[in-house]
């Protein structure tokens, strides 16, 4: 990954981790989680050093 999509990867989980506490769905919330934890794992692939925010 480039270093923009790098930075893009990012922004999205940011994003579905500000709606994962928006939604009162418990599947919403669920599918967000999920979601986030496919992003930040393929991220971490390509950048071992980045640690997810507040974890």
């Amino acid at each position: 990954m480039t270093e923009r999509q790098l930075r893009e990867q990012e922004y999205l989980i940011a994003r579905y981790r500000h709606l994962e506490r928006e939604v009162t769905d418990p599947l919403a919330a669920h599918l967000l989680h999920s979601i986030i934890e496919e992003l930040e794992a393929e991220l971490r692939k390509e950048r071992p050093d980045w640690h997810a925010p507040g974890h």
